[in-house]
């Protein structure tokens, strides 16, 4: 694919698109009928390319592919009894199945819960649970720590397996031979664009997650995360990181780039990461548009990129806030930026940096259109440029598609999330002058020290620039003296060929000093092997700030 072709379409500057943006909601509205077997009139346009585990064999799927295949698996959920509004717990790979069931119960209205393939039982008969779940899907290697909580389930009805035969478990391939290729669209209610469409459980950094659920409007709501952050056109080849239980996968695995009608690269590699294999495979596929988290990144530059040959026209970065250090390495071998853009579980992409429109490194950019995204207080005053305050989407306007419903069974997180006119993210930023916003933090992230407010973000970032540190996490703690009251703390993990040492401390304290404020630096500083993360991959700042006492 040539990535001269794949110009962004988008011509106007940003304070005019934004302004003019207006979002389209029908009364009813259904992915899979509507963009799924829309493209599929093309039966030759590709959706969906799959590397296998070794990263050499690979399938393709074409959109006609997937509504044929989603068709097929509407009868089988039919056969089975399960209907509109029910509840399936799906924990599958990066693999063809998991497009072909969530298509699928999209088009009958069955409500999806997808999971990580890390999930413990524990984590299973909790969503199953929570969720009134009537049915399991995953693969051979996961059926052991379902059937360990199985009994424990009381509304759990059906187990289906999709890879291998497996005693008392439903096998995907015998009833997709068994169902009909013909779709009786007489036998499928038409979804509402309010009707509950999936669920995704929040990573849970503290306590128990919540039921996060999304709406069948909810991928409209993803035209702006892919069109505009994203700036993906239907010649596209997009590689998005991401695990298929994240909420990630349908930012950039699913929703938007199927609505512009881009082709979805991913791959399966079960438990492992393998930077060489994923660079090689980009140059291999022509991958044209990339987004990771930036642990990904982190590990990318510790390669030799210059080997590379890539393809690419549009980075992105998702997740947590993008150090400007990485962004600089990546620009210095591959002449690209690295587009920092922001959302939640709960939200599409709300903020971003854009190609159309100037970038400043470290910031997470300006609101996408559609969303009118504010610093306020706790009351939902707005603060003026500089000054902190909370990420707010004001919701007196048009409420856009992309934000969830309800925290669903949980009254008590809608009143902490929705007040004031206003949906609280729960993180702080500021927004300067012109309008960018600067990511600080999770609220109980800002660390209070010494009469300052601190955010970690700034503080890992300047630590990312020293050569030593590969990955970082910064908390407050307290000051094992008792004179200062909390301190800033800094877990390093050290880059290959660097040791621990006084010296080495004692040079990272002086570069964070002279590359931001003195009062910053880390005072206490511990060297660890890895971070704690989610199984989304975000840091456990709670569990550090825990473990300091």
């Amino acid at each position: 694919m040539d990535p001269v072709e794949c110009k962004t379409d988008i011509k106007k500057d940003y304070d005019t698109l934004y302004r003019e943006f207006k979002w389209e909601v029908p009364e009813y509205y259904n992915f899979g009928f509507e963009v799924v077997d829309g493209w599929a009139e093309d039966r030759t346009k590709l959706a969906l390319v799959s590397l296998h585990p070794d990263g050499e064999k690979s399938s393709y799927h074409t959109f006609y592919d997937l509504k044929v295949l989603s068709d097929r698996f509407v009868n089988v959920l039919l056969n089975l009894g399960i209907k509109k509004g029910d509840r399936v717990l799906v924990m599958l790979e990066s693999i063809p199945q998991w497009y072909v069931v969530l298509i699928a119960m999209f088009k009958l209205g069955v409500v999806p819960m997808p999971g990580t393939v890390l999930l413990t039982s524990k984590d299973i008969k909790f969503r199953i649970n929570s969720a009134e779940a009537n049915m399991v899907i995953t693969d051979v290697n996961h059926v052991g720590r379902v059937e360990r909580i199985a009994d424990d389930c009381p509304t759990l009805k059906h187990k289906m397996v999709v890879d291998a035969p497996v005693m008392e478990w439903i096998y995907y391939k015998d009833e997709m031979q068994k169902a009909s290729t013909e779709l009786d669209k007489s036998r499928v209610d038409r979804t509402h664009s309010d009707d509950p469409l999936l669920i995704y459980f929040t990573s849970g950094t503290t306590g128990n997650p919540k039921m996060v659920l999304h709406t069948h409007a909810y991928p409209l709501g993803h035209l702006v995360t892919a069109k505009f952050a994203q700036a993906l056109t239907s010649c596209d080849l997009h590689w998005t990181i991401s695990e298929t239980g994240w909420a990630k996968a349908a930012w950039g695995k699913l929703f938007g780039q199927m609505i512009v009608g881009a082709a979805i690269i991913q791959w399966e590699t079960p438990g492992r990461f393998d930077p060489d294999g994923l660079l090689r495979a980009m140059e291999k596929y022509g991958v044209t548009t990339f987004c990771a988290p930036p642990t990904v990144y982190r590990m990318l530059i510790q390669q030799d990129l210059s080997k590379y040959r890539l393809s690419l026209r549009h980075c992105m970065s998702a997740g947590e806030p993008l150090n400007p250090e990485v962004i600089k390495v990546w620009k210095e071998t591959f002449g690209l930026d690295i587009y920092d853009f922001f959302g939640q579980t709960e939200t599409v992409c709300v903020l971003s940096n854009f190609p159309f429109m100037p970038i400043k490194y470290g910031s997470v950019g300006k609101p996408t259109p559609g969303h009118d995204v504010r610093i306020v207080d706790d009351e939902g005053n707005e603060m003026p440029p500089g000054k902190e305050g909370n990420i707010a989407i004001y919701l007196g306007g048009t409420r856009p598609p992309g934000l969830l419903k309800e925290y669903w069974k949980d009254q008590e997180a809608m009143e902490r999330a929705f007040h004031h006119g206003f949906y609280f993210t729960g993180d702080m930023a500021y927004r300067d002058q012109d309008g960018y916003f600067w990511f600080v933090g999770r609220d109980d992230d800002v660390i209070k020290s010494s009469g300052y407010r601190i955010g970690p973000f700034e503080v890992e970032s300047a630590l990312m620039e020293h050569p030593a540190v590969a990955e970082c996490a910064v908390v407050g703690a307290p000051d094992p003296r008792g004179v200062r009251g909390i301190l800033v703390k800094a877990y390093i993990v050290l880059a290959k060929g660097a040791t621990p040492s006084d010296a080495l401390t004692k040079e990272i304290q002086e570069h964070v000093k002279t590359t931001t404020a003195p009062y910053k630096y880390p005072r206490l500083v511990e060297y660890v092997k890895e971070l704690p993360k989610t199984i989304s991959g975000k840091i456990k700042r709670k569990e550090l700030r825990e473990s300091c006492g």
